[in-house]
């Protein structure tokens, strides 16, 4: 019996170094994000989801739930995906660097594959930076062109001045793609892009001061970079939303070839 809790604990202790790894660049990961990423990028077997949270709470590793933070829910659904490149989000939010002030990030999000496409960052918030990371975003998804593409592409927003202004709407219609615009009081509209960029904060901006523009530029590159090709999503089958794409790719391509 002695042995076997010594055994247990050399487990735990042995456990315990990656989860504090991955606390430290991430530290408001919570256990269910720990264990999959341990899991399915770390490779490490053996490790189901209780132990994962034991040690963690034993360790006062957990992240506590502000349940006064969460969105009210509404009956007001929300357009579903089915397919990549078939409804994309677009949202801006606002970052603190000492000495300069607010910088605003613009984020173009695939809801299907959860796959950051485009985003922008700069010291205001103009159509034309919601245009350059839309923009972006077409280019790097559609390098052969977006007009020949089915079904439509359809963009979600907000009712913000950017996404309704003149030249948005104009630009965004001759590049064919739909615009859908969130009803007022829906914390649901946009809610797949706002939970990115709710990530995207937790893990990169809270927890740090900002002194440098330039610093925080590159590590936001650096950090949209890991996200698509290293985050595990539940909702992908805890794939990176990379991976989910190229698998959807293949899947298309083999379906193409059996009926060509």
């Amino acid at each position: 019996m002695r042995n076997r809790a010594r055994k247990i604990q050399d487990m735990d202790e042995q456990l315990l170094k990656p989860i504090k790894a991955l606390k430290k660049e991430h530290p408001l990961w919570g256990y269910r994000r720990i264990w999959a990423y341990i899991k399915y990028r770390m490779q490490i077997t053996g490790v189901n989801k209780k132990r994962v949270y034991r040690v963690m709470k034993e360790n006062s590793l957990l992240v506590s739930q502000l349940k006064q933070l969460r969105a009210l829910r509404t009956p007001r659904s929300k357009p579903k995906a089915t397919q990549m490149n078939q409804i994309w989000g677009i949202d801006m939010t606002k970052l603190m660097v000492n000495g300069w002030g607010w910088m605003y990030l613009v984020v173009v999000l695939d809801w299907y594959t959860k796959k950051i496409v485009g985003y922008r960052l700069n010291i205001q918030s103009t159509t034309k930076d919601w245009l350059a990371a839309l923009n972006d975003a077409v280019n790097a998804q559609f390098p052969n062109g977006i007009r020949a593409v089915q079904p439509e592409l359809s963009l979600v927003s907000d009712n913000g001045s950017q996404p309704t202004s003149q030249r948005f709407i104009k630009e965004s219609a001759l590049l064919g793609i739909n615009q859908i615009f969130a009803s007022y009081n829906n914390p649901k509209g946009n809610a797949d892009t706002e939970r990115v960029i709710r990530t995207l904060k937790e893990d990169l901006v809270w927890p740090r001061e900002w002194n440098s523009i330039i610093e925080l530029k590159d590590r936001l590159d650096a950090w949209i970079v890991d996200y698509n090709t290293d985050y595990p999503h539940s909702s992908l089958g805890y794939m990176t939303p990379v991976e989910f794409e190229n698998r959807q790719k293949n899947e298309a391509l083999i379906s193409t070839n059996l009926y060509a």
